[in-house]
C-alpha cells in the first residue's frame, strides 16, 4: 500500500506583505514537515497575496516575490512544496514553484485564466502550455491552478494521462452564498471522472471587496470526500491517501482509453520528472483529529461578514471604527458585525438625533449599544441643521420643502462622523444595503459617507434573517431588540416619514433586484416570471439612474454572486433602454 501524506494550507496572505507572508509559509511548511507529510500545497499567488491587480505592472515587485519565492524553497528541506507566485519568464505567469530539499524542482503557468465576474487576469498574464506530473514518494502528482480545475477536458485530463495519481490545485477562489457546494461537486466530478484523487487548496482571508472562505478539500477516485478543511479560518488540513486503489479503478473503466489523443495533446504538453522514490511512511507521528463541519446558510453570509470585515480594518492599518447608530435595523446589524469582527473596545456607536427621531429609535440604539457593551455617543444635530437651513433660506424661498432639505440632515450626520474620523484615527462604517444601494435611496456626502460598507451587498430582507440569525446564534445572544426587527423601516428625515408607503416594499423589491442587477432578466422575462409590469419598470429606472451614485460608495464585502463593483460594470452615462 502506498501511502501519501498531503498537507493543504488554508492561510490568510495580505496583498504585498511579501515578508509577512513569507514568514507564514516557513511556519506552516515547519507543520508540515512535524506530521511527516510528504507535500504542502499553499494558495494561489500566496507569496504575494491575491488578486495582486497592478502592482503586477511593477518589475520591483515581480523580481522581489522571486527573492521570497528563495527562501521557501531554501526551507524545503525533506519535504515537497507546492506555493504560488507571479513568475518572470519572458512574459508574466500566474505560477506554482514545485520545490523538494531545498532545491527548486520545476516551475508551473497555469494555462486557464480566468476574465469574467471579480477576475481580470488576462490583463497580467500568459497561459501556460506545459501538463506536468512529479513523481514525489513515488506517487504521480499533478499540479495545477485554480480555473485549471474547472475543464472536464483541461491539463487534469492530461495529467491523469501522463501518469497522475493525485491532482495538486491551488486556489485564490472568492466566496458567494452557495458557491462552496458548487464547488464540492466539480472538484468530485473531476475525481470521479479521472480516477484519482483531486485536493483543493483554498485560501482565507479579506481582500478589499473579496472573501476567500476556504474548505479545502480532497475527493478520491470514486468522487468521495476523503477530508474538508474549515472555513473562515486558517488551517493545516492533512490527509493520508492511499493510493494503490487509483490503478486498479483505471483497469475497469475504459472511458479515458477512449479519448482523443489529439485532443489532449492540443490541451498542453505533458511532461514527468522525478522528484524522490516511495519510502514508506510507517514512523510518520498520527495526525490530530481533524473535524470541521460545513456552516449553514445564513451562518456562512455572517462569517464571510465578519471576516471581511476584520480583515478590510486590520489590513488597512485602522483599529477602531464608528458608525452613526440610528436605531434602525441597517446599523443596529452593522455594528453587531464590527464588534463580532473587531471586539467591542473598538466599535463605538454615534447617534445623532434630530428634530424628527422617535423616542422609540432613540431608546433602540441605547438598547444595542448596551447589549453589544460599546460606547455610544450622542451628538444632536438640530443645531447644525437649523442653522444649514438658515443659510440656505434666501436660495431656497419660494420653493416647496423636500428631498433637498431631508438630505442636509443625512451630510450633517456624515460630516460628523467623518470629522470624529479625521479627529481620531478611526474608520467610518456606512451602513446602506444592497437594496438601497440598488435604487438610489441613500444620499451622497451623507450616509454613504465612509470607508468601508458592511452590507453593500446584502439585500435589505437578507439583513432582517441575518439579524434573527444572530440574535439566536451569536454570544451575546438578541442584541438586536425585536422592536428594531418587527418596526417599518423610516430614516426619520421629516415627520412620520415611513420608507415603504414611498418606495415599492423590500419584500417586492428584493427579487426583482436580484432578476436586474443579478441575472441580467429583461423587462418581458421578468414580467413572465410574475412580477408586477409598473414595479419593474421603476425598479429599472431606479437602478440605471442611481450608477453615479454607486461608483461614489466605499468598498464592501461580496456575499452574493453578482456585486457591484468587482462583478457588475456598467457605464455610468448610458441611454440605453430596457422597454
Amino acid at each position: 500500500m502506498r501511502t501519501f501524506r498531503l498537507a493543504m494550507v488554508q492561510m490568510n496572505p495580505t496583498v504585498g506583505d511579501l515578508e509577512g507572508n513569507t514568514a507564514k509559509i516557513l511556519q506552516y511548511i515547519d507543520d508540515a514537515r512535524s506530521l511527516g507529510a510528504d507535500l504542502a500545497a499553499f494558495p494561489e499567488l500566496a507569496i504575494c497575496g491575491y488578486p495582486p491587480e497592478d502592482l503586477l505592472f511593477k518589475p520591483q515587485f515581480i523580481r522581489d516575490n522571486r527573492r521570497y519565492l528563495d527562501q521557501v524553497v531554501a526551507a524545503s528541506k525533506g519535504i515537497a512544496v507546492v506555493v504560488g507566485f507571479p513568475h518572470a519568464d519572458g512574459d508574466l505567469y500566474n505560477a506554482a514553484a514545485v520545490a523538494y530539499d531545498g532545491k527548486l524542482v520545476d516551475i508551473y503557468h497555469k494555462m486557464y485564466l480566468p476574465t469574467y465576474g471579480v477576475f481580470d487576469e488576462d490583463r497580467y498574464f500568459r497561459a501556460g502550455r506545459r501538463c506536468p506530473v512529479y513523481v514525489i514518494n513515488g506517487v504521480g502528482v499533478g499540479v495545477n491552478i485554480c480555473e485549471d480545475i474547472w475543464y472536464a477536458m483541461g491539463p487534469t485530463a492530461v495529467q491523469r494521462d501522463a501518469g497522475a495519481e493525485l491532482i495538486v490545485n491551488i486556489n485564490g477562489s472568492p466566496y458567494y452564498s452557495g458557491k462552496g457546494s458548487f464547488r464540492e461537486r466539480m472538484v468530485a466530478a473531476r475525481a470521479q471522472d479521472n480516477q484519482l484523487f483531486v485536493s483543493y487548496a483554498n485560501m482565507v482571508g479579506g481582500q478589499d471587496e473579496l472573501v476567500f472562505d476556504g474548505g479545502s478539500m480532497v475527493f478520491d477516485h470514486r468522487g468521495e470526500l476523503v477530508m474538508r478543511g474549515p472555513q473562515f479560518q486558517e488551517a493545516l488540513v492533512v490527509a493520508d491517501l492511499d493510493v494503490e486503489p487509483v490503478f486498479s479503478a483505471r483497469l475497469h473503466d475504459p472511458r479515458p482509453r477512449k479519448e482523443n489523443q489529439e485532443t489532449l495533446q492540443q490541451i498542453g504538453t505533458p511532461v514527468k520528472i522525478h522528484v524522490s522514490d516511495y519510502q514508506d511512511g510507517g514512523t510518520r507521528p498520527a495526525l490530530p483529529k481533524q473535524e470541521w463541519q460545513t456552516l449553514e446558510p445564513l451562518a456562512e453570509v455572517y462569517s464571510a461578514l465578519v471576516m471581511g470585515t476584520r480583515d478590510y480594518i486590520r489590513k488597512s492599518g485602522f483599529q477602531k471604527v464608528l458608525l452613526g447608530l440610528s436605531g434602525g435595523i441597517d446599523s443596529s446589524f452593522t455594528v453587531t458585525v464590527a464588534v463580532d469582527a473587531l471586539g467591542k473596545e473598538n466599535v463605538v456607536g454615534v447617534a445623532m438625533p434630530s428634530r424628527y427621531s422617535s423616542e422609540g429609535s432613540i431608546l433602540h440604539a441605547r438598547q444595542v449599544a448596551d447589549s453589544l457593551g460599546i460606547e455610544l455617543r450622542t451628538i444632536p444635530i438640530e443645531p447644525a441643521h437649523q442653522a444649514y437651513l438658515d443659510v440656505l433660506e434666501p436660495s431656497f424661498r419660494g420653493t416647496q420643502p423636500g428631498v433637498a432639505e431631508e438630505n442636509i440632515q443625512a451630510r450633517i450626520r456624515g460630516n460628523i462622523l467623518m470629522a470624529l474620523s479625521n479627529k481620531l484615527g478611526w474608520l467610518v462604517l456606512s451602513t446602506g444595503n444592497k437594496s438601497e444601494l440598488s435604487v438610489g435611496y441613500s444620499t451622497l456626502y451623507g450616509d454613504m459617507a465612509g470607508g468601508f460598507a458592511v452590507l453593500k451587498d446584502v439585500p435589505k430582507t437578507l439583513v432582517y434573517r441575518l439579524a434573527e440569525w444572530r440574535n439566536a446564534h451569536g454570544t451575546p445572544r438578541n442584541v438586536i431588540p425585536e422592536e428594531v426587527l418587527n418596526k417599518p423601516p423610516s430614516p426619520e428625515l421629516r415627520a412620520n416619514q415611513m420608507t415603504e408607503e414611498e418606495r415599492i416594499p423590500y419584500r417586492l423589491m428584493d427579487p426583482i433586484l436580484k432578476a436586474y442587477v443579478e441575472d441580467d432578466r429583461t423587462f418581458d422575462e421578468m414580467v413572465d416570471m410574475g412580477f408586477d409590469p409598473a414595479q419593474v419598470k421603476q425598479v429599472i429606472q431606479w437602478v440605471d439612474s442611481n450608477e453615479y451614485k454607486r461608483r461614489q460608495s466605499p468598498p464592501g464585502v461580496k456575499i452574493t454572486p453578482r456585486n457591484f463593483g468587482r462583478d457588475r460594470r456598467m457605464p455610468i452615462v448610458n441611454r440605453y433602454k430596457h422597454f
